[in-house]
């Protein structure tokens, strides 16, 4: 799920945000970024049941698993920095992954031992519904993405987006690019820069809306083939 705001028209006193290839190196910073991202989101609150007490033990533990499992399984992570300082991050799913979380044994372990049976399972099962609407051919997926809440509304959501679909371009395996938010605030953030509805996920008394976006990288060709 992607958490992308900061889609504001920016401020001319930063300095020029660099877009960096994130290592094992970022981690920390990375799970920073992506818990103040998301411990408020709709969709988190649901799955990790916030009324429960030991919520954000929750999400940080479900953040750094899911790190760590994207980081071992080599996937492309990419970040935006702004004077030496991490502000946002996404991390890229190949299409070939085709990943099933439930087959991933030591993860849904370490989950089950650190967010507990019940809000794994509910992720595991919100996972496989994200699963069955993904386009043929597969896409690559944005499991995470998320920018610092202290630089959101700089426009750094976007350029991190716009990276994210450049890679996926590059790539010639995959038909586009899937994501999905709780937060219905962001859905014009996402139109605007040409997702569609793939479908939703009731999830208690809200809805989780899957996106997706096609990127060919043969009519990106020809696109700039014409200019």
């Amino acid at each position: 799920m992607a958490n992308g705001s900061g889609n504001g028209s920016g401020n001319s006193s930063q300095s020029e945000p660099v877009i960096v290839r994130l290592d094992g190196t970022a981690t920390n910073e990375a799970r920073s970024i992506l818990y103040h991202a998301y411990r408020q989101e709709p969709t988190f609150q649901y799955l990790f049941d916030h009324r429960r007490p030991g919520y954000d033990q929750r999400v940080r533990a479900t953040i750094r698993e899911l790190i760590d499992l994207y980081f071992n399984l080599d996937q492309e992570a990419i970040g935006v920095m702004v004077d030496d300082t991490l502000v946002a991050v996404a991390f890229i799913g190949d299409p070939e992954l085709r990943m099933n979380l439930a087959d991933q044994f030591s993860w849904r372990i370490r989950m089950v031992l650190t967010t507990g049976f019940a809000s794994t399972r509910r992720y595991l099962d919100y996972h496989e519904k994200i699963r069955n609407m993904l386009p043929q051919p597969l896409a690559h997926q944005l499991p995470l993405m998320g920018v610092n809440p202290k630089y959101q509304n700089r426009g750094y959501g976007r350029l991190l987006l716009k990276t994210v679909e450049k890679l996926c371009a590059e790539n010639p395996r995959g038909s586009g690019l899937v994501l999905d938010t709780g937060n219905s605030r962001y859905l014009p953030f996402y139109e605007s820069e040409g997702f569609r509805s793939l479908g939703k996920i009731r999830l208690g008394d809200f809805e989780d809306h899957v996106l997706f976006r096609e990127v060919h990288p043969e009519s990106k060709a020809a696109s700039e083939g014409r200019h």
